[in-house]
């Protein structure tokens, strides 16, 4: 099979954005999993008004990349998929608790939603988040433990599942529980459960961020995969915020936060719309409504009380979706 490198990659590593030579100054970014290509693009366009920067990239699933910030990753700045990630980076003293705050659109320049990528002429009929429990549906997407992606595709089943007639909280996380009952392998990033889905060949459906059904389609056209829109999806803001303590420190502070300024320019914006990932500024998405098709969207803060609430109801040690693993562990 033919994939691209940069496509197959499900490990953390670093990447330059810019010609290999001896660098005037050099940035160190942290970005989630499957944001690889996106900024790929935008770090091009950024050092091409700043001769002589360099800008490394280290990506990975997005809550092992702040714990790897936290633990001395001496990244300027961070680009994640969850503001749980960046209020985690905040704790532990690295950047001002009200970080959100100090940038435009709650320092959120793009969104993304979770998909459901098929083989090709869904043999499995899949259409919406029900037949996902099918007897024989063999479900791939990341570890919510250690993606920000899993979250996020937790989270929109489970809000799927309270809109169904007679919802309620212990019939979500009997749904949840029969839908990671079919997930074979739990990788540990985005980019790892499409190597899983598309190099392995293993499962019927991938759910994952739009952006990175976008770039599959693109690269592996000739495998003729199909994209399913769920009725019910999820608002993945894509939140970025300088580290001030480590730019400080490396004295780049007014690079970083020019970098992470770049995010909420019209250029910037385009570039986010041209890789499928929803640029926040309303008016370039307006231009862009045509690539990104409507879904009934939950939302973090607005159902489940915020990503703090989320973490420590859902995720945390103990939570329901140990719960959820500790009984399909008993089956």
């Amino acid at each position: 099979m033919r994939l691209l490198p940069l496509l197959l990659a499900a490990c953390t590593v670093i990447a330059t954005a810019a010609p290999v030579r001896a660098a005037d100054s050099e940035l160190l970014v942290a970005s989630y999993d499957v944001a690889r290509e996106v900024y790929k693009d935008l770090n091009a366009a950024f050092v091409a008004d700043h001769p002589g920067l360099v800008i490394q990239m280290s990506h990975g699933g997005s809550s092992k990349q702040a714990r790897a910030v936290i633990d001395g990753l001496n990244a300027d700045a961070v680009a994640m998929n969850q503001s749980l990630d960046v209020d985690q980076i905040a704790k532990a003293g690295l950047l001002p608790k009200d970080w959100a705050t100090r940038k435009p659109l709650n320092s959120s320049p793009s969104w993304s939603v979770i998909q459901f990528l098929v083989r090709p002429g869904n043999p499995k009929g899949i259409k919406d988040w029900g037949d996902l429990v099918k007897p024989g549906v063999a479900v791939i997407l990341p570890n919510p433990k250690t993606s920000g992606n899993g979250r996020y595709s937790y989270l929109a089943a489970w809000g799927w599942a309270m809109r169904q007639p007679g919802g309620s909280p212990a019939s979500a996380e009997k749904f949840v529980g029969q839908l990671f009952a079919q997930v074979p392998v739990l990788d540990a990033g985005g980019r790892g459960a499409t190597t899983t889905f598309a190099q392995r060949e293993i499962g019927d459906v991938l759910l994952t961020f739009e952006n990175e059904i976008h770039l599959i389609r693109r690269e592996l056209a000739d495998q003729k995969f199909e994209v399913v829109v769920p009725s019910v999806s999820i608002r993945a803001d894509n939140p970025v915020s300088v580290v001030d303590r480590t730019a400080a420190k490396k004295g780049n502070a007014g690079r970083a936060n020019a970098y992470i300024d770049f995010h909420f320019t019209a250029q910037a914006q385009e570039i986010f719309a041209k890789n499928g990932i929803r640029p926040a500024d309303p008016a370039i998405l307006a231009k862009h409504a045509a690539e990104f098709p409507d879904s009934t969207l939950v939302s973090v803060e607005l159902n489940f009380a915020g990503w703090a609430n989320a973490q420590a109801t859902h995720f945390a040690d103990g939570g329901i979706y140990d719960r959820i693993v500790k009984a399909n562990a008993k089956k």
